[in-house]
């Protein structure tokens, strides 16, 4: 047994019986646990109390327990179920502790199932009990119990396990992410052994950082993880690794920074006379966020190694004309700038306004431009087949200074001559390679201005990761109006959707108009890019089916709302599957007041600017995330009337898609909602090429709770890389860094 070190495979802890090599296949292709220190490293995900007599007389609705007890009694009691009309069996039993007795409850399909498990529960019988306490009818219940019953049979080896578990119990009960035929108590028993067995363990973190940071020894942390005797080491073990992950992680990104920093990139400092020409043409001032913001672009894009830097702000607060501003800047300096919009709808909107707002700046080699005029293309992947050449043409010569396009522009034929800013509105809406595949379309590495109207999860992990450089724009345009949002609850007041179709004909009869939002553009299809937000439990595991019946669709819903709620209004439909010619004729007819209400997908999230709008309805609201929720009302209230938002939904009161509603209609600050949303659907893959979900990259680490943690590690991190470039002083540590950096975790930081 000497001989056994981390790199040894888990059979050498778990045994080498027919069992314990089921086991070890379930661990190893399930839980990816090949090695010792695989197994050393699955941490337990949370702890229970194991039941002493003070703690289990003085019981509490709720809590979580583990118990060793005597069964008293049990017996099987037939039931109808009714779902199927079948007979079907419970199986109760009574459980002696220390203090209170506990009832236990299963089920079984039938009698032969059913007398199988009262067997096991004969009176004396021993077992260990894992389950929440509910009190019933006056009488202490274990909810959902987990249990290995303590029989006398020398082949039982789930029992072995848990009698030696038993034997060890101490006052914290580890519970362990398990799979198949793998339980809690056979990790903590393996665990048990291997920390006897395994001396040494590697040190990444030096005496100094340790005592700079007040962090225990691995091997003490490690211990302490798996087999606590109070929650203050549970605590500590927990700090110390989660500001491991958090150091490991800064390293990876400070070198990054480094690398960055090291790239040549051409400086664009102006020296043309657009901008001058286009802020002289404003018809209005500047704020002052917008000012300053200006400024720090200017430095970055002065700067020989290119900018990388975050651009938030909340919906209308004039982001657009920030950007506008710096493209503007790197056409004065003979360079091309690309904004890539997630959209054709948004795309086309953004070509629209910007040449509106350059007048006769955009009109660069044609009759009545003015003197320092650009040229501003336009490419999306439905352009017919002359108007894509010329566009391209444009690119390639250089003749075309501003590029907006969609997907189009990522293409292998699309060249430009000299493309030195690229912006990408919506960041989220975009993946990594995506987005690297525009700035490989330059020859020297371009500077990069990513946007977005409300921080994504990961967008909310980077800024606290420290991987962009973060501009703010907080305060609003004048003329913006306060929203009204309404969580419309159709479980409870179904009543109440005819409310909602009555206030939109109240907006329209006032000369306003209307935006109805549907998730699914007919049956059950989807808008291209649109993800159901689901809401799932602590393993991953969705807690609610989608109701009953369709979502609401436009297609559906256009002629139902056209021949009934809204007969008489001027109704027409927009989503993605249509011709883009019709599309852009929807718009352009909305955006004149020639229709009343539009029912959308979500083509119409970002960027759509409708000033006469001030209702928005999102039907089946519920299946869209925070920031899509804000992102979506962002749509109304912009020409200076009061606008309202009804969030129409069936889900249930206090389930997690209430209360992500809730929250919306009770804040209309896009950062508190980013916290919020990065709450529930936690960082995504924070080092990886995923947007968000709920999987994170991260094991100990998150973003919100241990915040000031990855602030610390980001100034040590900084600082041990300014003075040991290649960690030659910490080599566990920078072995550590290297693993991180070749795992692909961090592929994106390369092209981000």
């Amino acid at each position: 047994m000497t001989g056994i070190t981390l790199d040894s495979p888990i059979a050498a802890v778990l045994g080498s019986g027919k069992k314990d090599a089921s086991k070890a296949k379930a661990l190893q292709e399930n839980l990816k646990l090949r090695t010792v220190g695989d197994l050393l490293w699955h941490f337990p995900r949370t702890y229970l109390p194991t039941g002493e007599v003070s703690e289990v007389a003085h019981l509490v609705e709720g809590q979580p327990l583990t118990v060793v007890a005597d069964v008293v009694n049990s017996r099987v009691a037939p039931y109808q179920d009714r779902r199927t009309g079948r007979t079907a069996y419970r199986v109760e039993a009574v459980i002696k502790t220390d203090g209170p007795s506990l009832k236990l409850t299963m089920f079984a399909r039938n009698k032969g199932v059913a007398d199988w498990q009262a067997g096991r529960f004969r009176p004396g019988a021993k077992g260990v009990f894992t389950g929440k306490v509910s009190q019933f009818n006056g009488q202490w219940q274990l909810a959902h119990p987990q249990m290995v019953m303590l029989t006398d049979d020398p082949d039982d080896a789930r029992a072995e396990s848990a009698r030696a578990m038993a034997e060890g119990l101490k006052a914290l009960f580890p519970i362990y992410r398990v799979t198949g035929p793998v339980e809690t108590w056979d990790i903590q028993r393996v665990v048990s052994f291997a920390l006897t067995v395994i001396d040494e363990l590697p040190e990444p973190l030096t005496d100094d950082l340790r005592a700079e940071h007040g962090l225990v020894d691995v091997h003490t942390a490690v211990r302490w993880i798996h087999s606590p005797d109070d929650y203050g080491q549970v605590g500590s073990a927990r700090k110390r690794f989660r500001f491991e992950e958090a150091l490991v992680t800064q390293l990876v990104l400070a070198r990054r920074r480094a690398a960055l920093r090291a790239q040549g990139a051409l400086p664009r400092t102006g020296g043309g006379g657009l901008l001058a020409a286009f802020d002289a043409d404003l018809p209005f001032e500047l704020t002052d966020g917008q000012r300053e913001i200006g400024a720090e672009l200017e430095h970055d894009l002065a700067q020989s190694h290119p900018m990388n830097r975050l651009l938030q702000g909340e919906v209308g607060s004039g982001k657009t004309l920030v950007a506008l501003r710096a493209m503007l800047r790197v056409v004065d300096s003979g360079g091309q700038a690309a904004l890539l919009a997630p959209t054709e709808v948004l795309a086309q909107q953004h070509h629209r306004s910007i040449t509106a707002m350059l007048g006769d700046l955009a009109a660069g080699g044609m009759l009545g431009g003015a003197a320092d005029a650009t040229t501003v293309a336009l490419l999306t992947g439905s352009m017919g087949k002359a108007a894509r050449q010329e566009a391209m043409l444009g690119m390639a010569s250089g003749e075309a200074g501003l590029v907006i396009g969609t997907h189009a522009l990522l293409e292998d034929r699309v060249q430009f001559a000299d493309l030195g800013l690229v912006v990408v509105d919506e960041q989220h809406r975009f993946g990594v390679e995506q987005r690297a595949a525009l700035t490989d379309k330059a020859g020297a590495p371009p500077h990069l201005l990513v946007m977005t109207a409300t921080p994504i999860p990961r967008t909310v992990a980077m800024t606290v990761f420290g991987d962009l450089e973060v501009s703010t724009l907080r305060e609003l345009p004048a003329g913006r109006a306060p929203i009204q949002s309404t969580v419309v609850p159709l479980k409870d007041q179904p009543q109440w959707l005819n409310r909602v179709w009555e206030r939109v004909r109240e907006e329209v009869a006032k000369g306003h108009q209307v935006y109805v939002v549907c998730p699914r553009i007919g049956g059950d299809e989807a808008e291209e890019g649109q993800v159901d937000q689901v809401d799932v439990d602590d393993e991953g595991v969705a807690l609610a089916s989608i109701r009953e019946g369709q979502l609401a669709s436009v297609e559906d819903l256009v002629p139902e709302l056209a021949d009934g709620a809204l007969a008489g209004l001027r109704v027409e439909k927009l989503h993605g599957k249509m011709p883009p010619d019709d599309k852009d004729r929807t718009m352009r007819a909305f955006a004149a007041g020639e229709i009343d209400v539009l029912v959308s997908t979500t083509v119409i999230e970002v960027g759509v600017d409708v000033a006469n709008a001030t209702t928005m309805v999102l039907l089946d609201a519920d299946r869209f995330g925070v920031s899509q929720l804000h992102q979506l009302r962002g749509r109304v209230g912009r020409g200076g009337f009061p606008g309202l938002c009804l969030l129409v939904t069936h889900s249930e009161q206090n389930s997690p898609a209430r209360d992500r509603l809730v929250a919306v209609a009770g804040s209309t600050d896009g950062f508190e909602l980013s916290r919020i949303d990065l709450e529930q659907r936690h960082e995504g893959d924070v080092l990886g090429a995923g947007q968000s979900g709920y999987r994170s990259s991260l094991t100990h680490l998150k973003v919100l709770r241990d915040e000031k943690a990855i602030v610390a590690a980001r100034g040590t991190a900084e600082r041990l890389i300014a003075a040991d470039p290649v960690l030659a002083s910490v080599p566990l540590l920078a072995e550590r860094v290297d693993e991180l950096e070749q795992s692909g975790k961090s592929d994106f930081m390369e092209r981000s």
